[in-house]
């Protein structure tokens, strides 16, 4: 059975990027934690569709609705962790490295002006919004995962098995980073 790879950090540090560069490399199946987490959203009645959903009023209208019912998230991660624990997977998730037993770590890292200017462009919107969108994501995020499950997300990076700063790489070279090491963890 091959090794599944978690990709974790900060929003728009270019995670889905790395996952999607991975899977193809190595022949696995791609799947994104936030994709999951949008489909419940669509459950609850949120039109959840688009890549930068999680960027809009409704986006964040549904983050605040999580942190006062966990259980969505609970629901979220007992899922993505049984599929990691299958195999061949790439999965992005803020909290699997730190409930999933084996498979392949990986943190991307960033400045938070590093970010701000992705999301900038990525979603085109102001560099203001974009700045105050990835920083408000962040906290909430934090301070949800360490009320649910007691880790220090971005601040605990013990359970990893790479970290890369991402600030000074282009997402070329930050796939090839990780490619040699998944070669070698594989």
């Amino acid at each position: 059975m091959t090794k599944s790879i978690v990709i974790s950090g900060p929003p728009a540090v270019g995670k889905t990027t790395v996952a999607k560069g991975l899977a193809e490399e190595f022949q696995l199946e791609y799947l994104s934690g936030g994709d999951v987490l949008k489909e419940m959203a669509s459950d609850q009645g949120f039109d959840s569709k688009g890549d930068d959903w999680w960027d809009t009023e409704e986006g964040m209208k549904f983050l605040n609705q999580r942190e006062l019912n966990p259980e969505f998230d609970k629901k979220l991660d007992k899922k993505l962790s049984a599929l990691f624990d299958q195999g061949g997977m790439v999965i992005t998730s803020y909290t699997l490295p730190w409930l999933i037993k084996d498979g392949i770590r990986i943190w991307l890292e960033g400045s938070h002006e590093s970010s701000t200017n992705r999301m900038q462009s990525r979603d085109n919107m102001s560099s203001e919004d974009a700045y105050k969108i990835t920083q408000e994501r962040f906290d909430k995020n934090k301070a949800l995962y360490k009320k649910l499950y007691d880790f220090d997300f971005g601040d605990d990076k013990s359970v990893f098995d790479l970290i890369i700063n991402t600030n000074n790489l282009s997402a070329q070279q930050v796939i090839d980073v990780t490619k040699e090491t998944v070669r070698k963890l594989l």
